[in-house]
């Protein structure tokens, strides 16, 4: 929901209602993961997508009816043996879909979750997509804040809330989405009953450092991607909004400086990306780097610049295992030359780092496209080449 949040807060800022049909479990190839999700107005406009053009007919039509009825339903769309173009999906995977009618009456807590993921708050949405016991149960949920917590789960639903509220804060802690099952009365050691946890935890940041051309050209991709990207430069005149207008924020600091007055909000989902190629600048920045948790750390340069880097790092005191972590030269080899190529490069190289690829082209590779993880460090980014 968090791509599609603006056309959802305009249609319940206005009072209208409409139909979302969310992806809650996948299995194999499917296109799009857990928690993609595709509105339907009652109009018959769309907004979103659930599985890149496989599906959508078949899951327009259910929306519709949902949005005439007001019962949730919940789908399952596999390949189709007779005719794989029909209502199925080419790449052979399965999608497990949840379509429900959204208004202020059914859902009076989303105005609350949208503020929440616009202010950068942690709020995850917890939703009974299947109860055998009691089907009027189908579409209530939960809305779960890392202190506090609200929305009726029906008749005997206490026993499932206790159980879920601590269940879904270890989830949102994590950012995790997916299904979790219980009892009919909220029983860990049950399966009967399905729930659907979406987490919405604050967007990663990128920290870039150095205010050049290619900064910029990051900077846009990385705000693309879904950071939170925040440009930082010593220099005034190169650090200004007006240069970098689609960063969150622009800081004129010593790079090093800034990220020691922010080094508590660094975690794994944190992308750092040292553009200076100015030892001045980048061996301060990169020492301190290196020693948080940030899940991707590259910084631009030749080769020569990169060794001279090195051993600069290792006479300020930067173990041998902590400069294994570093990506110099940052990206991969796209052969980029423009910034925004550059961009391509280094955004490529934070996909790889985030879900293990081996950074070759697919038709040379074999085996599944998408491959299973089990935990992620790092959000999507991107950036490089041309370094000079």
């Amino acid at each position: 929901m968090r791509d599609i949040r603006a056309t959802v807060s305009e249609l319940y800022t206005s009072g209208e209602t409409f139909a979302l049909a969310t992806v809650i479990d996948t299995y194999k190839s499917a296109p799009r993961d857990a928690g993609a999700a595709m509105l339907v107005e009652d109009s018959g406009e769309v907004t979103g997508s659930v599985s890149g053009g496989c599906v959508e007919g078949a899951v327009y039509e259910e929306a519709l009816e949902v949005i005439r009825t007001g019962v949730p339903a919940r789908r399952t769309y596999g390949v189709s043996d007779d005719d794989a173009f029909s209502v199925g999906l080419t790449c052979g995977g399965t999608l497990h879909m949840f379509v429900e009618r959204i208004s202020r009456e059914t859902f009076p807590q989303l105005g609350a979750v949208l503020g929440a993921i616009d202010e950068h708050q942690p709020v995850a949405v917890a939703t009974i997509v299947s109860d055998p016991s009691d089907a009027d149960r189908m579409g209530r949920r939960r809305v779960v804040w890392p202190e506090s917590a609200e929305g009726d789960l029906g008749t005997g639903g206490e026993r499932l809330a206790a159980a879920l509220d601590d269940d879904v804060r270890g989830m949102l802690a994590q950012g995790s989405t997916g299904l979790l099952h219980y009892g009919v009365d909220g029983q860990r050691r049950g399966d009967e009953l399905e729930v659907f946890v979406q987490s919405f935890a604050p967007a990663p940041r990128m920290l870039v450092f150095g205010a050049i051309d290619f900064a910029a050209a990051v900077a846009d991709l990385g705000t693309y991607l879904g950071y939170r990207v925040t440009v930082c430069d010593a220099r005034p005149v190169f650090a200004t909004a007006k240069r970098f207008p689609t960063a969150e924020e622009v800081v004129v600091k010593w790079p090093h400086v800034f990220l020691d007055e922010i080094a508590d909000q660094i975690d794994r989902r944190t992308a750092i990306c040292v553009l200076t190629h100015d030892p001045k600048f980048d061996v301060p920045v990169l020492k301190r780097a290196l020693a948080t948790e940030a899940g991707y750390i590259g910084a631009m340069g030749s080769r020569r610049t990169h060794q001279d880097r090195l051993e600069r790092l290792r006479e300020a005191g930067v173990s041998r295992e902590a400069l294994k972590r570093l990506h110099s030269p940052i990206g991969l080899d796209l052969g980029a030359r423009t910034p925004e190529e550059t961009a391509v490069s280094i955004a490529a190289e934070l996909v790889q780092t985030r879900w293990g690829g081996s950074g070759r082209a697919l038709r040379e590779t074999s085996g599944r496209i998408h491959r299973d993880v089990s935990f992620a460090p790092l959000v999507p980014a991107g950036f490089g080449h041309a370094q000079e």
